[in-house]
């Protein structure tokens, strides 16, 4: 998204969240559901920014800027506890968050917590996404970030891992509950033994780091079988269902399991 100092005990972030401009961004949020195949459920709702009447995110993001995006991080959340808690989800909620408008975990919390006890949405069942994208330059800020959040119960991602600016390095660093890989590992898995390799390789990595892989973009039944032999068993992706907008996606009933071959 956007760039930000990440001293963590400055305060601009806070001010940022009290007079910034972020509520004047008019978004909504649509759901995307993570299945677990081993007991065809949904394990988890993603909630992805949308424009209003179901826009894409492109012109909203393009909208935030150095005078709102401590807002609008929070307004992000807010809204997808609210709608969550509207729509009567029983399964986690994955959140996005922008770990460069994070100044003091404790405080820029709080809006989060405020607004799940509200609504009566359970906090350990919040998953925070952080995207391996945005470059993240103080990985001690960012694990005192994780450490925080899983000290009151949410848990915590690694959104596209495998295409940022980090990499290893920074699962070395900081170790969440789930790794999220990017779909271009993804894509065509079936048919590419170098992506089935680097694939195989951080499933074990991250098996002897007891944090859990969620594949996502999966799109076809192909890589959803390579993917499942290799030992994921959470999924995102068209494959199961798109993004549906203020509600939850209609998954075919056949997409919940995965037979043996």
């Amino acid at each position: 998204m956007t760039k930000g100092s990440k001293t963590t005990g400055d305060t601009r972030g806070c001010a940022g969240c009290a007079t910034g401009s972020g509520h004047d961004i008019d978004f909504t949020v649509a759901f995307q559901p993570i299945i677990d195949i081993t007991t065809g459920t949904v394990f988890a709702q993603e909630a992805l920014v949308r424009g209003p009447g179901g826009s894409g995110a492109r012109g909203v993001l393009a909208q935030v800027n150095d005078g709102n995006r401590y807002r609008f991080d929070q307004n992000c959340r807010v809204k997808a506890v609210e709608w969550a808690a509207r729509l009567g989800f029983d399964s986690h909620l994955s959140i996005n968050f922008m770990p460069n408008a994070v100044y003091q975990p404790e405080r820029c919390i709080q809006t989060t917590l405020e607004a799940a006890h509200r609504v009566g949405f359970p906090v350990e069942r919040i998953i925070l996404e952080f995207n391996e994208g945005e470059q993240v330059l103080d990985h001690q800020h960012l694990r005192n970030i994780i450490d925080h959040y899983q000290a009151i119960g949410m848990k915590t991602a690694i959104d596209d891992f495998g295409a940022g600016f980090s990499g290893l390095n920074l699962l070395a660093d900081v170790q969440p509950d789930y790794v999220k890989l990017d779909m271009a590992l993804i894509r065509a898995i079936d048919s590419s033994r170098a992506r089935r390799a680097i694939v195989d390789g951080v499933m074990r990595m991250c098996q002897a780091l007891d944090i859990t892989v969620i594949a996502e973009g999966v799109e076809t039944e192909g890589e959803l079988r390579v993917l499942r032999d290799i030992g994921i068993h959470l999924f995102q992706g068209w494959y199961f269902a798109a993004a549906a907008v203020e509600a939850a996606a209609s998954i075919p009933l056949d997409r919940l399991r995965i037979t043996p071959h």
